[in-house]
């Protein structure tokens, strides 16, 4: 389809494009102009930005129903957003992981940085499952299957419609199998010399956080014969790459029974049984009872959910970062280890380091801050974008 036909949408007299041009994908609800026939467009469909002198930006995919009303697809004008586009981002992000990964398990498409506004897609061996969190992606969801089986090889591909992304852009929560056929039991995945066991149809977002191996690679460096509790596990994140590396004993606390329960299967498939615990609970309960049976660990590791999705939830999940902290540093013993980590888009690392280190000296500890790690390669920064680097890790000798 040519430029000339597609739809324009037209940026305020007020807002600068310069951004955008220097390769900011997003442009709000509040920056365009937004008339009768800017909000019949269909949610998806595809248009020409121009800037408030209709001078051309780039081909956009444009939801009235988002407050990211435009994503930015390409800025060639005679692009043809189809299978052999898709194809060419696919092609361009599966080279990169074949070259950091042996084998076929990681995040193959994050989002903007891979140049698939709003698409993840994470692979688990001949499965990929994927999350089109963008109308555009949605609608064009058939023509993305069939790229990433005519560039990856996969033979099955899951749809995840879980998580608030897909809610904000206005699209169902419908998980569903596009092709081939769902595995009927948790699939192995091995990291950091630990078998983790993902739920690819009911877990959380697609099974598995690919995003943390790096930094369980290097907590786990902290952990040789050490007592570790890993809070907010999941299915033993950092727990079971604790005890790969020859930890003493892993502890693994989080409030879902079925997260434990993988978490358990892990350890049985790793051979760490003997030394893997869990216990299911709120995590800031488990924190306070803990340290009321005056336990103590070599090694206590945070990695809580979002507690900062937004902005307008930002400083109600920095006291949560801060208690987090606060609750978890009295658990670690004198010259022992503390990890804690943040995956919110809004908290960014200053925010997020200065919560977490007023939660230590709040519970009179001292402490060096040894690493600081964020996600890894498979989950690419895009420099203009600070939301693609959400996930930060920091380690703390107390």
């Amino acid at each position: 389809m040519m430029s000339s036909s597609f739809p324009i949408v037209r940026l305020k007299p007020k807002t600068k494009p310069q951004a955008i041009r220097h390769g900011f994908p997003w442009i709000y609800d509040n920056e365009l102009v937004v008339d009768r026939r800017t909000r019949n467009i269909e949610p998806g469909t595809i248009a020409v930005l121009q800037d408030n002198e209709r001078n051309p930006l780039g081909l956009v995919e444009v939801n009235p129903n988002s407050r990211i009303t435009c994503r930015m697809l390409d800025r060639n004008l005679e692009a043809s957003i189809d299978q052999v586009w898709l194809a060419a981002k696919l092609t361009r992000a599966y080279d990169m992981r074949t070259r950091l990964y042996e084998a076929p398990f990681y995040r193959l498409i994050h989002a903007e940085a891979d140049g698939l506004p709003g698409v993840v897609i994470d692979r688990f061996g001949d499965v990929a499952v994927i999350q089109p969190n963008a109308a555009w992606a949605d609608r064009l969801l058939d023509a993305l299957v069939a790229a990433l089986i005519e560039v990856t090889g996969v033979t099955t591909v899951l749809k995840s419609g879980s998580g608030r992304a897909r809610a904000l852009e206005g699209l169902d929560d419908v998980s569903c199998v596009m092709v081939g056929q769902a595995p009927d039991a948790a699939v192995p995945v091995t990291m950091n010399g630990a078998t983790y066991m993902a739920d690819l149809m009911g877990g959380q977002k697609t099974g598995l956080f690919f995003d943390q191996r790096a930094n369980q690679e290097f907590a786990a460096r902290l952990c040789k014969d050490a007592r570790v509790l890993d809070v907010f596990s999941h299915v033993g994140g950092f727990g079971l790459a604790a005890l790969a590396s020859g930890a003493a004993s892993a502890l693994c606390v989080d409030g879902s029974a079925a997260a434990l329960s993988l978490a358990e299967d892990g350890a049985g498939a790793s051979g760490f049984e003997a030394r893997f615990g869990t216990r299911k609970g709120d995590a800031f309960d488990v924190l306070t009872a803990l340290a009321d049976e005056g336990e103590t660990f070599d090694v206590v590791i945070c990695d809580p959910p979002a507690f900062a999705p937004s902005k307008p939830a930002l400083e109600k999940g920095l006291r949560a970062y801060e208690r987090v902290a606060r609750l978890a540093a009295p658990l670690v013993r004198e010259g022992g280890y503390l990890g804690l980590c943040s995956c919110s888009h809004a908290a960014d690392l200053a925010r997020f380091r200065g919560a977490s280190v007023r939660g230590i000296g709040r519970a009179g500890r001292q402490a060096q801050l040894i690493h600081t790690g964020y996600a890894g390669p498979d989950h690419p920064l895009m420099p203009q974008l600070a939301e693609s680097g959400y996930l930060k890790a920091l380690f703390f000798r107390l």
